[in-house]
């Protein structure tokens, strides 16, 4: 017996999420689905961000690895639902200018880590700042400390989604 490729399940299941069930569902409900890709804005908030300059002297630093989370995940506001693995699911907004009056501590940030360090956005229910690095690499700054929440802008995502327990950075 033949089967028919049109109904065949293998063809008609959608092609995996980079994502689990539960972080996948929050990125799609905020608006993300793969392929988003809004340059122009990403462009938008680095030239913002470039052409700030605190009273002190401060500059934002912009590069790729900013300017391609931006483009993918700018502008969502995203809300987990149910309970995280360990802390609280963290609500969030993706917009690099709640960034835009820290450039002073970004750099300090960053010249502790070796690395740049460019805004990301904010927990909302926190105020505390995401930020990226030149590698990718996800850090958030609150007032009890500055944590590391991933490798990259997915896992990061997924750890802040599901509520998993950031490692804090320390001197040393």
């Amino acid at each position: 017996m033949h089967a028919d490729r049109a109904t065949s399940p293998e063809l008609s299941t959608p092609p995996p999420s980079r994502f689990a069930v539960p972080v996948d569902a929050a990125l799609r409900a905020a608006g993300w689905q793969p392929g988003r890709w809004d340059i122009k804005q990403a462009e938008i908030w680095a030239d913002t961000l470039r052409d700030h300059t605190s009273p002190a002297g401060h500059r934002h630093a912009v590069f790729p690895a900013a300017v391609e989370a931006w483009a993918e995940f700018g502008g969502l506001h995203i809300s987990p639902t149910g309970p995280g693995r360990q802390i609280a699911p963290a609500a969030l907004h993706l917009d690099p200018l709640h960034g835009l009056h820290l450039a002073r501590t970004l750099g300090d940030l960053g010249r502790a880590l070796d690395t740049e360090i460019s805004p990301l956005g904010t927990e909302t229910d926190t105020d505390a700042l995401l930020t990226i690095d030149t590698e990718g690499r996800v850090y958030a700054l609150d007032h009890t400390g500055d944590w590391y929440l991933g490798p990259d802008i997915d896992q990061a995502l997924t750890a802040l989604i599901s509520g998993i327990q950031p490692a804090r950075l320390t001197a040393g």
